[in-house]
């Protein structure tokens, strides 16, 4: 092998952790050509997972089929740099509501981002995906964990994904309503939102650009009545006008109007304002 495919490689694998995954334009933007793609799968350096997606091998590790949904997702954010974050009930069960959601082995991953990569979809992983854009907030930085570790000076299990707090997240998992998601599912969820920031959560209603998700914030914010609720005014965000349908079969919610299941109406909570 010549010194500059040798420098390449060693690059790769001082880069890329055992187990964590590389997609070909990572490669070549390190200096890897496509022809040496195959020489390094070849001699067992790299394993190809799918056109175009490497992983470096484990030692002794199993050649199962399927891949770690949060290897993958730690590969794209830590080492590759895509910006995608990962949200809605995902989020929520990462940060510890998982009890509350009881979202069983075919949960999916909820993947927020702009420039998510097309064979992310495509992977074997252990879980089903679900991608989304983040047209859901005008300033799409909002509410999100804040990671600062370093990759390059770091051991790959400090990483941290890249996620939503809970604030957005639950805005998130409304947006998904009723296709996606369940009214039972997140009103299990809110009711443990006892600590949610006020700040933050006044920040994300005015930045969110859709009528219907703040209208159901309101309707389960209302309903649970936690003691940041009496922080936030309904007044002072838009709430756009008429009634908006959303379920069939339900009633429309007397203040928000907005159509919801029939519970959701006859036993909503003061408003705690």
């Amino acid at each position: 092998m010549d010194t500059e495919r040798s420098q390449n490689l060693k690059k790769v694998l001082e880069a890329v952790p055992a187990g964590y995954l590389v997609d070909a334009a990572w490669l070549t933007d390190h200096g890897v050509a496509y022809e040496t793609f195959r020489d390094y799968v070849k001699r067992g350096w790299l394993d190809r997972v799918h056109r175009g997606v490497f992983r470096r091998p484990a030692p002794n590790a199993s050649k199962a089929n399927t891949l770690d949904w949060k290897t993958c997702l730690l590969s794209l954010q830590h080492i590759m740099g895509y910006d995608v974050h990962v949200g809605g009930t995902t989020a929520l069960g990462q940060q510890g509501y998982d009890h509350y959601l009881r979202l069983g082995n075919n949960a999916p991953v909820w993947v927020y981002g702009d420039t998510i990569p097309n064979w992310l979809a495509k992977l074997p992983l252990n879980a089903p995906l679900e991608t989304r854009s983040t047209s859901l907030f005008a300033d799409p930085s909002l509410g999100l964990t804040k990671d600062e570790t370093d990759a390059s000076t770091t051991l790959p299990w400090d990483w941290k994904l890249k996620m939503s707090s809970p604030e957005r997240a639950i805005m998130e998992a409304m947006d998904e309503l009723p296709d996606h998601e369940s009214f039972h599912n997140l009103d299990m969820v809110f009711q443990s939102l006892t600590t949610l920031r006020p700040r933050t959560l006044s920040a994300l209603l005015h930045s969110c650009k859709k009528i219907k998700v703040k209208r159901l914030f309101f309707v389960f914010a209302d309903r649970h009545n936690h003691a940041w609720r009496k922080r936030l005014d309904p007044e002072e965000f838009n709430l756009g006008s008429g009634d908006r349908a959303l379920v069939k079969g339900g009633k429309i919610h007397p203040r928000y109007r907005i159509m919801v299941p029939e519970e959701f109406v006859s036993t909503e909570a003061s408003d705690g304002a």
